[in-house]
């Protein structure tokens, strides 16, 4: 029989990938986004997926379409990856991200509780839930939450209401506490698409400079296309759980900085600028993970490299690139 899948924010960069992913598996796919009648979907239609995919209007935080939606679809599974997606945004619009995640990922629960439905559920944490706890250690599964921004804040509520659920009810339920991923999906205001689109611009003729924040910051960056398999095969396990998922291996901004004017032949402290004012309250300087778990338990581990990611990003907005070089690891 065909399996019946669910994702909610079908829409983001994540949930394209997630579709495809789904859709060369044999699964019947169902998308949702706030408005399927105005949204672009751009990265399905990018994908070359878009009339694969039934796309459906609604939003996580109106219990009402999530009982409609659900009773429609009747799902086999779950992929929560709706929600305010912005650390940055979140600390402008903090209740929007927090009802939309916190309040979202709740109703998803209940509803899947009250309709008595045998659903299996995933749902998108962050590795902006750890904060600063770990110190420069590696965050791994078992480490202390310890949220700096309204975005991880919300997350770490979500990641909560999925692991009581879980226990108070004996639901199928995981958490993926995803590091940062990027694709030539990503949409412009993430600071790794500004910054390679910027690369690129420069590279062409503009006499343009790039205005950047806290260089110094790293981050375990990782391609997204493969932490969507990541996604599915927790929902495949006999016990659900909550997973790291990341590279382990993490790199300054600088360094993303770096590689993504290197590789058209450019040096990126030619053409930037920093300010101030781009700095971020609670900003958390170092983010290094620990995905182990991921490969003993699922069988999954990271296989594309940071400048390889950057490679991609470029040559999907039309650059020729130089072959990547080896970039310094920080853990």
């Amino acid at each position: 029989m065909t399996k019946r899948a669910l994702i909610c924010g079908v829409s983001g960069q994540d949930g394209a990938y997630l579709a495809r992913h789904l859709l060369d598996k044999g699964y019947q796919v169902f998308g949702t986004s706030r408005d399927a009648e105005l949204s672009s979907f751009a990265g399905l239609k990018a994908l070359g997926i878009h009339d694969q995919v039934r796309t459906r209007s609604m939003s996580s935080s109106d219990f009402r379409t999530v009982i409609q939606m659900m009773t429609e679809v009747e799902p086999d599974e779950i992929y929560n990856l709706a929600g305010q997606t912005s650390v940055g945004l979140s600390f402008t619009q903090p209740v929007e991200t927090m009802d939309s995640v916190a309040i979202g990922t709740l109703n998803l629960l209940e509803a899947i509780r009250m309709l008595k439905a045998p659903i299996r559920f995933y749902n998108a944490a962050s590795g902006e839930c750890f904060g600063h706890t770990t110190r420069g250690n590696p965050a791994r599964e078992n480490s202390p939450l310890s949220p700096r921004s309204p975005y991880g804040v919300a997350k770490c509520a979500a990641f909560w209401e999925v692991a009581a659920y879980r226990e108070s009810y004996g639901m199928f339920a995981c958490s993926g506490l995803l590091f940062n991923h990027e694709s030539p999906l990503r949409p412009q205001r993430f600071v790794t698409r500004k910054v390679v689109s910027a690369a690129l611009r420069i590279a062409n003729g503009s006499k343009e400079r790039l205005t950047l924040g806290e260089t110094r910051m790293s981050r375990d960056w990782g391609y997204a296309a493969e932490y969507v398999d990541a996604m599915w095969r927790m929902l495949q396990t006999d016990t659900p759980d909550d997973y790291v998922i990341a590279t382990g291996r993490s790199h300054t901004l600088g360094d993303f900085v770096d590689t993504a004017f290197g590789l058209v032949g450019l040096d990126w402290r030619d053409h930037t600028d920093s300010d101030p004012a781009f700095f971020r309250a609670g900003e958390i300087m170092s983010s290094v993970a620990d995905p182990s778990r991921a490969h003993e338990k699922l069988g999954w581990r990271a296989q594309t490299r940071m400048a390889d990611v950057v490679a991609l990003m470029l040559e999907a907005e039309g650059a020729a690139v130089h072959a990547p070089r080896a970039i310094p690891l920080l853990c």
